[in-house]
């Protein structure tokens, strides 16, 4: 056991000896076993950097395929939670529709306008009030309507003034009423002056003349 031992230490001391002296010395002069841990050490050195630089490109790659794969997983489980209320979008695009068929009703046409101006004044003159002024204003183009302010101004009792913006409010088409001031001019005579505000859905002509307009701002300001 004894000579085993100290046949190691002799050996490791051997090799020991190889790395004495190799400061100066070119390396191919040195003894086999510094020169073989040089080599395997530049090895080691270009395949790290070879590999650095061809599997960095992989790896993020990789990572982005990966990236990737959560997003379209996400996008998938989003459109089958979609696809399940599929019935109940259905059913709330038709009631929207409904509504909106409904509010077009209320919308008259250009052709329209003037009997529901006629409906407005027969409206007042029914009251017994008296139109000191019935005065529309610039038409304003909305993107798929129009709109007619018209300045009023009619003279009556309380009661008639009050029984007008009722059947204003009633009519089938859509008219609002807005900056109201009441005076009281005598006994039991007031003077009722407001806006009235009515819409017309806008024809093909007039929807294409709309949409050019927009088309045309919207360039000029991306100049």
């Amino acid at each position: 056991m004894m000579s085993i031992q100290r046949g190691t230490a002799l050996n490791w001391q051997l090799v020991a000896n190889q790395f004495q002296g190799l400061q100066g010395r070119h390396p191919g002069t040195w003894p086999i076993v510094p020169r073989l841990l040089c080599a395997l050490g530049v090895s080691l050195l270009v395949i790290m950097a070879g590999g650095w630089l061809v599997w960095t490109a992989q790896w993020e790659e990789l990572a982005s395929g990966q990236a990737e794969e959560v997003r379209q997983k996400q996008d998938f489980a989003e459109k089958v939670r979609q696809a399940g209320h599929l019935d109940i979008l259905r059913q709330q695009k038709a009631q929207v529709q409904s509504q909106v068929e409904k509010l077009e009703q209320q919308l008259p046409g250009k052709s329209e306008m003037d009997a529901l101006l006629s409906e407005i004044n027969q409206a007042g003159i029914n009251r017994g009030l008296q139109f000191e002024l019935f005065k529309p204003g610039q038409v304003r183009l909305h993107d798929f309507y129009a709109e007619l302010p018209i300045e009023i101004k009619l003279t009556g009792n309380y009661h008639a003034l009050a029984g007008f913006t009722s059947d204003i409010a009633n009519l089938q088409r859509i008219v609002t009423l807005d900056r109201i001031a009441i005076t009281q001019l005598r006994e039991g005579v007031q003077s009722f002056e407001g806006v009235i505000h009515t819409f017309r859905y806008l024809d093909k002509d007039e929807v294409a003349a709309q949409k050019k307009a927009a088309e045309e701002s919207k360039k000029r300001g991306n100049k």
